[in-house]
């Protein structure tokens, strides 16, 4: 009996979420199935009590191993495999969409969406093991050892030169060793190289994506495979 209660309380819990009432700003991916790098994004806004599409649709790649239940806002299936750091996947779910990072000092944004122009002292710690995990870290000084090197945002790498934050595993509760540095960002070979977590988009999609989200509509990500999408729609009261 303890056992039948229990899952009936998690039963209930999973069909009892759905999409927060004051959020009216959703970007929503779509994926073929768990195992697929490729990814459809629509961009929706809420009038009234339905979501309306805002353009069209694009493209996107995703980790190269394909997607796997994330810790964001929505529950996950009792007993579902959670991301890891470092599994090459994106973290699937309902998830927050917070502030924007890159090389330019100024870019096109909502007033209210936070955007800091990144230096060689900022580090996104991705190691499990520190206080720190999936943080952004501004030092004091320049990074000197190994470790602080390893962690820098600022890498020359162009694909990551505006990335805009997923707020999967998301302080001010991180879970060690769940993931971390999940951002949308600028994708790799034109779309022909998937990612390591990374939801990656052209440069021209992203700016653009970048600049139409407005924090006061309480923007999220909904990331799910097809058929997840379909079976929680009505429930989660999905666009």
């Amino acid at each position: 009996m303890r056992f039948l209660l229990l899952f009936l309380a998690l039963f209930s819990f999973a069909r009892a979420f759905e999409l927060p009432a004051d959020s009216s700003q959703c970007l929503v991916g779509i994926a073929d199935d768990w195992n697929t790098s490729k990814v459809t994004l629509t961009l929706y806004q809420k009038k009234g009590d339905q979501w309306v599409p805002v353009g069209e649709s694009w493209s996107g790649r995703l980790g190269k191993s394909g997607l796997v239940w994330g810790l964001g806002i929505s529950p996950n299936p009792a007993g579902a495999v959670i991301k890891k750091e470092g599994d090459q996947r994106s973290p699937a779910g309902v998830f927050r969409i917070g502030g924007a990072w890159g090389y330019d000092k100024a870019i096109e944004k909502n007033p209210k969406l936070p955007y800091r122009q990144v230096t060689t002292r900022d580090l996104w710690v991705e190691d499990p093991q520190s206080p720190s995990y999936n943080k952004n870290v501004i030092l004091d000084r320049e990074p000197a050892t190994e470790w602080e090197k390893k962690q820098q945002m600022k890498q020359g790498d162009y694909p990551h030169s505006l990335k805009l934050f997923i707020a999967h595993n998301a302080p001010p509760k991180v879970i060690p060793n769940a993931g971390s540095s999940i951002f949308f960002h600028i994708w790799r070979g034109e779309g022909s190289r998937a990612t390591a977590g990374c939801t990656t988009m052209q440069e021209g999609k992203l700016r653009k994506l970048v600049a139409s989200i407005d924090p006061a509509k309480r923007p999220l990500y909904v990331l799910l495979p097809k058929a997840e999408y379909e079976s929680r729609r009505k429930d989660w009261k999905l666009p």
